[in-house]
């Protein structure tokens, strides 16, 4: 009785980490007063409790062409882990779409939707349909979603082990984190639209939108603090790239000294409002020069590694 009993709770938990075969998956479901959507990449063989990245998309993307351009899921199926990629809301379904991630952006920001809310929703949702690890979930995304990744540190880091942020800065009117949590910030001093040293970027294609940036070293600079860091970064490395003769790209990272949790930059020359080692010519009329000086979802994935939420 007592081996039939074992088998029956070995196969009910077989059967949630695999209720989601290898693969893409569209999910919708209901969060709150909204019908929300994200696309859940299953690596072929994910384990019985595989980490956990949620990807957020730029203002005016959505899931499906931001998981082509930023190309993390070869890593995924690689290091074995499972990517989701949310759907912000917008105007359309599926199209122009924002996050709310404070003081930006689009529609979302306007109305106040509640994506704090809704991510919090869909990890329950995903826990439905497969097991992750719950204590490595982490987060990323690139210039509005870079911003909603600052935005989850900051209000759900009961649920979020580490951040990766590309090229967008924490937008947070206000930031008191509940608990420190490691930060990889990644941007280009030459980024056009997502300014390094702040102010306000580029208009948007057919509109006057223009986004206030907040200074990328300043913003990061209050998690260091929150994080126990020592006041100055320290430079630990630099690379090269050179994508034509006489066109150089440069990637220096640098390291909080102290840290009660690991705070670090790569600050970018050369490359423009882009995730380094996505689609290379993606857009560049709009976004300026892709770059390979670094891949994003290498570097990444090595520091969320290094890091498992406690409790």
């Amino acid at each position: 009785m007592r081996a039939s009993r074992f088998f029956l709770a070995a196969l009910a938990f077989a059967s949630q980490c695999f209720a989601l075969a290898p693969g893409d998956h569209d999910v919708r479901f209901q969060a709150g007063a909204l019908e929300r959507h994200y696309i859940v990449h299953v690596p072929p063989q994910p384990g019985p409790r595989p980490a956990l990245v949620l990807n957020f998309h730029g203002g005016g993307a959505n899931a499906r062409v931001h998981k082509e351009y930023v190309r993390m899921d070869a890593l995924a199926d690689r290091e074995r882990f499972i990517v989701v990629y949310p759907d912000g809301t917008g105007p359309v379904r599926e199209r122009f779409l924002t996050w709310n991630a404070g003081a930006c952006c689009g529609l979302a920001a306007g109305a106040q939707v509640d994506d704090v809310g809704f991510v919090r929703a869909l990890l329950d949702d995903l826990a439905g349909r497969l097991a992750y690890d719950p204590r490595r979930v982490y987060a990323t995304g690139l210039s509005n979603g870079a911003m909603m990744s600052y935005r989850l540190a900051a209000e759900l880091s009961g649920r979020i082990a580490a951040i990766a942020p590309v090229a967008g800065s924490m937008v947070l009117v206000r930031f008191a984190p509940a608990r420190a949590v490691p930060v990889m910030h990644i941007h280009s001093v030459d980024d056009g639209r997502a300014l390094y040293r702040g102010g306000l970027g580029a208009p948007y294609p057919l509109s006057n939108t223009r986004v206030l940036h907040p200074p990328v070293e300043e913003r990061l600079a209050e998690w260091a603090r929150a994080n126990g860091c020592g006041p100055e970064p320290e430079a630990q490395e630099r690379r090269e790239w050179a994508r034509r003769p006489g066109t150089k790209h440069t990637a220096t990272r640098y390291a909080y000294p102290g840290c009660s949790a690991e705070t670090v930059l790569w600050k970018l020359t050369g490359a423009g409002h882009v995730w380094p080692g996505g689609v290379l010519d993606y857009l560049s009329w709009l976004l300026g020069p892709g770059t390979r000086v670094i891949d994003a979802n290498e570097e990444m994935w090595r520091f969320f590694s290094r890091h498992k939420r406690n409790g």
